[in-house]
């Protein structure tokens, strides 16, 4: 399983891709750049029937669809949505890329029509089937995607009416619905596992790994012959230890820390050597590269590599040889780090150690002391360790968002018993320390050699978003201290610091919102939520991919040069692109499993009270979450009295007697689970 959870709006925790691009890489071309659909923009821009009027509009952009048929463009070019009315839409479905034209004044200036198909975004639904007379709908779980699937009989797979399918579409007739095949059968929505099957097909994630990928794990060593460790450095006789959840399989970093004569603290992070085993042009390397990332969900995992290489050879299990990218840094007493070496080793882990027993030994539970005594001095000195380097983070404006995250647990059944806030344990801040750390000196390190590489970037918010967060701590009678235009990260820090703890929930969240969403880049922006001006992901390279392409360009370098780097430039921002749209996904994913597993915990909860803090407003209603962290609505039309007025800049609802915003507290009834959505009614 992974690290704890850090803040999604930035940080990261504890996909073909050196030479050449992955074997299954197709270029795509995307609207809005140099590409042949520009081309075709401006050709059909030129074809107007009437040479005497202006020009005729056209725009490319993506479908934005309702359930009722009409949709909207989301232009490329960032200007007003366009609505196209059902009669237009030309089989344009949810998702797909088009190229539209604005239709005549007399239907509205705001109106358009689809002309061309430029992409499909849909080959294949999820939805649920619905038997007719002599033919079958699939209704699709995603509402924006606009239609229904008519199937025929003899390509429904004989499924039942009520069941979970995916269906194939197969072609858009102008007349009425798309047409499709159905190709596999989920199941009915109450089986234990078709929830969580339906969304992971929907966001086209896998389960199994092909056979090739599978044919070339299995042909990889089950642990490290000696002669595999020669030109390493030898780590073996350290005390290196890992320590992760309870329930982790995979161990992709292990750490060790003691001081020397000279009073320098030595912190060494030893990283998995992912790229040993896992080459460039392998179908391996081409299938991580698809996937990008492991995906967690709270009742499985898919991981990005097979569990040949992510549990065993290149899992840094207790007592076994592994090789590993080894990062050792030298560390002043006011938490500088003075000097690093980044090494190939080879190592052999003393404990496989868990949050919650470190945790416990540092708190002083006397059995546990008795058991790791030869590790009690050590992991004093990580807890002295780590606090310095967090005062230093803290001092220099590391930002640090007070967001819950809950635990969802599962039983066997699929079921939800229980969502509980995660704890962050004195163990958790230790790791999330040392490979902060680590991270930021390799990202230097390479940085200062011009290397081409994967930054993890987190650019400064937009200066909209830094008034619209002025604005709203203004009616609070709170005053942020900061330049809109140059905002820096210590203003927020000292800001967040400031809040009581009766506006601290509230302001967390809209600040969290101002903050710009971190992404993968082949160039250095700095990360403005860690303060950091040098950031990458290196420590996790069994889980994600940009940590295996960095592992990939720093062996090289090692044994190499420089002369190693060429081969990397025309590459690097394929995969950070890459890299950054398959975490959005993964990300969705993971919420969207998370929120239903949520309303499946609260369906035994209709008629239930409880009091909770609203945590959005929208013209539509007001979401509260509860202390649990589970989120409900509450609709405009079930709050007393009406002519409510949404005001977004201070995420209000008014009318003439009552106001509803962000932060305040109320006493709320379970009234109705419907899918992942939970609704309220005030209590």
């Amino acid at each position: 399983m992974s690290k704890t959870k850090q803040s999604r709006a930035y940080k990261g925790g504890k996909k073909k891709a050196t030479g050449s691009k992955p074997a299954d890489y197709k270029k795509k071309t995307a609207c809005g750049k140099k590409n042949p659909l520009q081309k075709s923009v401006q050709k059909q821009a030129q074809k107007t029937a009437n040479p005497t009027a202006s020009a005729v509009e056209r725009f490319c952009g993506k479908i934005d669809a309702s359930s009722k048929g009409f949709g909207f463009l989301v232009r490329d070019d960032g200007g007003e949505d366009l609505f196209i009315p059902a009669r237009d839409m030309n089989t344009a479905l949810g998702g797909d890329r088009v190229i539209a034209e604005r239709t005549g004044n007399n239907r509205g200036a705001g109106e358009a029509r689809v002309v061309e198909i430029v992409e499909r975004a849909n080959s294949t639904v999820v939805g649920t089937y619905k038997r007719e007379c002599g033919f079958g709908i699939v209704v699709a779980d995603n509402p924006r995607l606009g239609s229904d699937i008519f199937v025929k009989n003899e390509r429904s797979m004989s499924a039942r009416d009520g069941e979970k399918v995916v269906v194939k579409i197969t072609g858009y007739p102008l007349s009425r619905r798309p047409d499709g095949e159905i190709i596999e059968i989920l199941g009915y929505p109450d089986e234990c596992g078709v929830d969580v099957l339906s969304i992971i097909r929907s966001y086209d994630l896998h389960e199994d790994f092909p056979a090739g990928v599978m044919r070339e794990a299995a042909a990889l060593p089950d642990s490290v012959a000696e002669g595999m460790a020669a030109g390493r450095k030898d780590y073996r006789n350290e005390c290196i230890i890992t320590i992760d959840g309870d329930d982790s399989r995979d161990f992709d970093d292990a750490v060790t820390v003691s001081r020397g004569k000279d009073g320098l603290w030595r912190l060494g992070v030893h990283i998995a050597d992912v790229a040993e085993y896992v080459k460039s042009g392998t179908k391996l390397d081409a299938e991580a590269y698809a996937r990008g990332t492991s995906v967690y969900f709270p009742d499985r995992v898919l991981p990005m590599l097979p569990e040949k290489l992510s549990c065993g050879i290149c899992s840094l299990n207790e007592g076994e040889d592994r090789l590993t990218l080894s990062v050792i840094m030298y560390i002043d007493n006011l938490g500088n780090i003075v000097r690093h070496k980044i090494r190939e080793g080879v190592i052999r882990s003393r404990a496989r150690m868990t949050y919650s027993n470190v945790a416990a030994i540092l708190e002083g539970d006397a059995e546990l002391n008795k058991k790791y005594d030869f590790l009690v001095p050590m992991l004093k000195e990580m807890k002295l360790l780590s606090e310095l380097l967090r005062n230093k983070r803290t001092a220099r404006g590391n930002i640090e968002f007070d967001i819950p995250e809950c635990k969802v647990v599962i039983d066997e059944n699929g079921h939800t018993t229980d969502v509980i806030k995660y704890e962050q344990l004195v163990s958790h801040k230790i790791i999330e320390e040392f490979m902060l750390a680590c991270n930021e000196t390799v990202a230097e390190h390479f940085e200062n050699l011009k290397a081409p590489f994967v930054y993890r970037a987190h650019a400064v918010p937009p200066s909209e978003k830094i008034q619209t967060l002025i604005g709203f701590v203004s009616a609070l009678g709170l005053t942020f201290r900061g330049n809109v235009n140059e905002p820096k990260s210590i203003d927020f820090a000292r800001f967040l610091s400031s809040l009581d703890d009766k506006v601290s929930g509230v302001v967390n969240r809209v600040a969290l919102r101002s903050m710009s969403k971190a992404t993968y880049e082949p160039n250095n922006v700095g990360h403005f939520g860690l303060a950091a001006p040098y950031y990458c992901h290196f420590t996790s390279p069994i889980r994600r991919y940009p940590d295996l392409m960095i592992h990939r360009i720093i062996k090289d370098y090692i044994r190499n040069g420089e002369k190693a780097f060429k081969k990397y430039v025309p590459i690097v921002a394929e995969v950070s692109r890459n890299s950054s749209e398959r975490e959005k996904l993964a990300e969705a994913a993971e919420r969207k499993v998370d929120d239903l597993k949520k309303a499946d915990f609260m369906r035994g909860k209709i008629g239930e009270r409880y009091e909770g803090v609203v945590s959005g407003v929208t013209e539509w209603g007001i979401f509260v979450e509860l202390p649990n962290t589970v989120e409900g609505l509450i609709r405009t039309e079930n709050l007393p009295g009406e002519g409510y007025v949404f005001n977004p800049d201070l995420f209000r609802l008014d009318s003439s007697e009552h106001t509803f915003k962000l932060g305040d507290s109320l006493k709320i009834e379970v009234e109705k689970v419907v899918g992942d959505r939970v609704s309220f009614i005030l209590a």
